[in-house]
This record gives structure tokens, sequence and C-alpha cells, in this order.
């Protein structure tokens, strides 16, 4: 069994320890030490980095009481090695870990609502709760636990006798009955975990609610907290700054200057898309009557317009009516319109003409073209069924 000073000191970055057996697995080294400090995966907290002597070490596991490191390089068992974790690491996940527990605490405690799913990720964390919350109700929590922060009130982390924890009342997604851990966070919350925790609320610095959406019945919250936390409104200050200087507005005016140009990019639309419509109209009144096959280029239309255009091509001809368009991605877009032939059923044989790809209906198929407009026109002008 390895000793786990982690569960004595949540705050111990460096010590020693010794190899007592190096085993190679599949891409990487295996160490088992007779004690230490770096916390295995686990209750939803990733494990541990750092170094063992000059080791680097990338994943810690627990198998049967033993704790193994997974490490870049082999070490001689039977050697003691200076061993330190990577501490800003371990700090932001204590952060997180134990603001989580506040939210989590919070919420049970006023809305009787169960933490089910909690998930350390890289860019924030994900708790489940058992039931619905609104924004508004988020937002009070939020409040109140970064209140608790404020009070810098201690939590304590500790292994109950038996006799002791048949009296308590506390969370737990698990039906646990031996070696449970507690951590307790002074009016606030009693919760079985074994994580490494703050030791007050005061080191957790600010606790922040991001999003939540309804799931599987009831609600995930993302949050971020401590050092994440002010990370993220750095790069939410940087991105309203940049967004300020772009609009030439104030950063408090953004909201406002947004949604101006929102206002003006709809009018410009609107009058793009009657221009749009009056481009096809004409380009349709210059097609020749009576034609077998009409084939057009164009450089502006959009994906509505070209298929308007189609449209009102197939009455001026008896055989094909395809427009062309460039725009984003590898070749022509295309739409083919006919009243008499079938596309769906000449739908390979066109696209073999043209290079292309795509599919439709028996009066209208469309995808990519990639041949050269040349041969494409060659092509179409000459089909018959």
């Amino acid at each position: 069994m390895t000793e786990k000073l982690y569960y004595a000191d949540s705050h111990l970055w460096q010590f020693t320890a010794t190899v007592l057996r190096c085993e190679k697995t599949q891409d990487a080294w295996a160490l088992c030490l007779d004690r230490t400090a770096f916390f295995p995966e686990g209750g939803g907290q990733p494990a541990d980095t750092g170094f063992i002597g000059p080791a680097r070490v990338t994943d810690v596991q627990e198998r049967d009481g033993e704790i193994w490191h997974l490490s870049q390089a082999p070490l001689e068992p039977g050697t003691e090695q200076s061993c330190r974790l990577d501490r800003e690491q371990r700090l932001r996940r204590m952060q997180d870990h134990s603001g989580e527990h506040i939210v989590s605490g919070l919420v049970h405690k006023l809305h009787g609502l169960e933490n089910v799913g909690f998930h350390m990720g890289e860019a924030c964390m994900t708790v489940d709760f058992s039931g619905e919350l609104s924004w508004e109700q988020l937002q009070k929590i939020e409040t109140l636990a970064n209140e608790a922060v404020r009070a810098n009130v201690p939590v304590r982390a500790w292994f109950p006798e038996p006799e002791e924890l048949e009296g308590l009342r506390y969370r737990s997604k698990l039906e646990l009955t031996e070696n449970v851990r507690l951590v307790e966070i002074e009016g606030i919350d009693l919760c079985a975990c074994c994580a490494p925790h703050v030791e007050r609320t005061g080191e957790i610095g600010l606790i922040k609610l991001l999003d939540a959406q309804r799931h599987r019945g009831g609600v995930r919250v993302e949050l971020l907290c401590g050092m994440d936390a002010f990370d993220d409104y750095r790069l939410r200050q940087e991105e309203v700054t940049r967004v300020s200087r772009l609009l030439s507005a104030k950063r408090d005016e953004v909201p406002q200057a947004v949604e101006r140009q929102l206002e003006a990019a709809a009018r410009q639309k609107e009058r793009a898309d009657r221009l749009s419509l009056a481009l096809v109209r004409l380009l349709a009144e210059q097609a020749g009557e009576g034609q077998e096959n009409i084939c057009l280029f164009d450089e502006l239309l959009d994906e509505v317009a070209q298929r308007e255009l189609v449209n009102l091509l197939t009455e001026k001809c008896s055989g094909l009516a395809a427009v062309f368009c460039a725009g984003e991605g590898e070749g022509l877009r295309y739409v083919i319109g006919s009243r008499r032939i079938d596309l769906r059923a000449n739908a390979r044989r066109i696209n073999a003409g043209i290079g292309g790809r795509g599919g439709g209906s028996p009066t209208m198929i469309q995808g990519r073209a990639t041949a050269e407009p040349e041969a494409i026109r060659r092509f179409i002008d000459a089909f018959i069924v």
C-alpha cells in the first residue's frame, strides 16, 4: 500500500520517496513508490503531473491501494528520488474542485438537488444536477458561493470512524461503507471526496458560473474557480476591448454598437436580395426563347437567386437550364433544372460530363462541378436525351 501524502497535506509540492517497482508498459514506464503526493485520477479530478527524479510523470493511477506513476523514463528500484508536483496545476485544480463543492453544497442545501455528474475539463468544469434551476437561481447561488469564499471558512478533510460516520449526513454519489473520506466546508457542505482540497475557502479566490443548459431532466452548469476564472475574465476583457476598437465604441457600449451593426447588415442584405432578384430577372430576359439547352456562368448570385434563375430559364428551353456560380470551396456551384428531362435519372451522366458531384429531384439537381467552364459549356450545349 502506497502512503498517500496528499491526504495528510494537500499543499505538499516536494517530497522524497523510494522506488519500489519499475514496470515497462506499452509506451512508457510505471513506477510504484513507497509514498507519494501525486494524486491519482479520481472523483472527477485528473491526475497530477510532475517529476520523480529526472523522470517526467504524465499520469497517475491507483490499483489495489498502490499508486502507479506513468513515466517517460525508467528508474532503478530501491533508489531514493526527489519528487515534485506541477504546483500551479495542483493549486488550480484544488481551487476549482473546492469551489465546485461550495456550489454543489449550496444547490443541495437551498434546492434539495443532487450533484449527479462532475467533470473537470481543460476549458471548464461541468456539474450535472438532478433537477432544473433557473439562471436567476444560479446567479443567487454564485453570489452566496463567493460570499463563502470571502468568509474564508475552514475546509476539513478526514476519515471518520464508523460510529462517527453513522451519525453524519453527507453528499455522495455512491453508497460507501468503508474508508470514507469526508470533506467539510464549514456551514456550507459535507461531501464524500477523495481529492485534495484547499485548507480555507479564501484560497479559492473567485467562483464564476459561465453557462447552464437543460440536461437529462436536470441542468448542466459550467463553472470556473480561482486562477482559471481569473484567466477567463482576462480573456473575455481582452475580447471585448478588441471588439470595442473594431466598432469604435466604448467597452460598455459594445452591445448597442453590435445591435446597430446587425441592423445595418440586415438592411444591406435586404437591398442585396432585391438587387440579386433584379439581376436574375434581367439575366432571364436576356436568354433567348425556344432554346434546347441554356448554360450561364455568374460570380454574384447566391444559392437562392441561382435556383430562382434556373426556374425562370426552364420556361425558355426544352432541355437543360444550367447555372454555374463561383463560390466557397473547390470548383463551381451548380444548379440544373428541366421540365422535360428526368434529372435524377440522368444525374450520373451529367456529373460525369461536368466533373461534378451532386443530385436532387427529377426536376432539379445541384452540387459542385470541377471541369473547366468551356468544357462544361460544350457538354451542356450538346446534351440530349
